[in-house]
């Protein structure tokens, strides 16, 4: 009898992709078609019409409403999924975003990306952050085993919620879409677009309190102050919470008019706009894993990144690590960037290394090993 794995896709309710509907796309997608033999069910909502799990072997089942509301994922997590899983039975329900259902007695495994929540409920809109709270932890205890994409998530969420660190498993995180290194003309096209044609420094993110945007351009202007650099900071994302913080250091700064918000930019410009960068500007206070890090590699771009959480084991040896606290270390770093070739030289070389280590083909085997672990 054919293996039955039931797969939540309920994070691909946005049209527009995130970090963690990346990684569901990437990794599903690879699993569905290296495994013909097992039926997988795909859990999404009724407007859910895209075709990247049509594969022979996959159903698509929408039992989820298109809606963000925490009441809902309670509603749906603990009914209305129960009775799904209850009546197709399959072997295991597998979920890229975390959630479960704590009333199914069906095998599951959640990806668990992050417990920045935890660390910084502050983070989050009340309703969100009660429910993270009151079912995060429920979650962990529930998994049949946990997989997650660094070795300071695993230690992070073995520590925090008291789980047997045997029972997590690392499926490091990849980069999305084609990135790549510009030639010198296409490097000038785009910074004439986007930067009056001035090198920039670079974040790409959603510009929420953890990336530490306030600091970032605290420390961009130290670095314009000490040495006049005729250079831009560029900032691409969408602004997800009470803005008046980030307002306020814009509008106070001296040099604002040097200050890009781009806002988010589409799946095919942001490639040209990192290839593009004088450095990838990195600053995050937490990151379960910092893909735009392994982005910037991948674009030939130099890193300056934050040195706690997860990304000092992502950039290696690879970036110019600094304390996201310390404004002063952070526009050193740029200072270095700026003023010595050499150093973005010898960290594209590091770079060009340490990106071989992430692909999602591997992160889809050691999910599906993660999986078969658990059957």
């Amino acid at each position: 009898m054919h293996r039955k794995i039931a797969i939540s896709c309920w994070v691909l309710r946005n049209k527009q992709v995130d970090g963690i509907g990346y990684f569901t796309i990437s990794t599903i997608s690879r699993i569905i078609k290296n495994n013909p033999d097992v039926h997988f069910q795909i859990l999404c909502d009724k407007n859910f019409t895209e075709s990247y799990f049509d594969f022979k072997n996959a159903s698509k089942h929408p039992i989820f409403p298109a809606l963000r509301h925490p009441v809902l994922y309670i509603l749906y997590m603990e009914f209305i999924l129960p009775l799904f899983l209850r009546k197709h039975k399959p072997d295991l329900l597998l979920s890229p975003d975390g959630f479960l259902s704590l009333l199914s007695s069906c095998k599951q495994i959640p990806v668990i990306h992050d417990i920045n929540f935890e660390h910084n409920p502050q983070d989050l809109n009340l309703k969100n952050r009660l429910y993270y709270l009151f079912f995060f932890k429920r979650f962990a205890r529930k998994a049949e085993r946990i997989a997650t994409v660094s070795s300071y998530s695993k230690k992070d969420i073995a520590t925090f919620y008291n789980i047997a660190p045997q029972k997590i498993d690392i499926v490091y995180s990849s980069f999305n879409g084609n990135f790549y290194p510009l030639d010198q003309a296409s490097i000038a096209e785009i910074r004439n677009k986007y930067s009056n044609g001035k090198p920039y420094f670079f974040f790409v993110g959603s510009m929420h309190p953890r990336k530490n945007i306030k600091r970032l351009i605290e420390a961009f202007n130290i670095f314009k102050q000490q040495t006049g650099a005729d250079c831009k900071l560029l900032l691409a994302g969408s602004i997800l919470w009470d803005k008046s913080d980030l307002e306020q250091v814009y509008k106070t700064s001296q040099y604002k008019d040097d200050i890009i918000f781009a806002g988010r930019v589409s799946d095919k410009e942001l490639p040209k706009i990192l290839g593009a960068a004088l450095a990838l500007s990195f600053v995050p206070i937490f990151e379960g894993f910092g893909v735009p890090i392994v982005e910037a590699m991948q674009s030939g771009v130099p890193v300056i990144c934050s040195n706690v959480t997860s990304m000092p084991e992502v950039a290696g040896n690879a970036a110019l690590l600094v304390d996201p606290f310390d404004i002063e270390n952070i526009a050193a770093a740029m200072k270095t960037i700026y003023e010595d070739k050499s150093v973005s030289k010898k960290l594209i070389e590091l770079g060009h290394i340490q990106k071989e280590k992430f692909s999602w083909d591997n992160t889809a085997a050691l999910l599906w090993e993660s999986v078969t672990k658990a059957l």
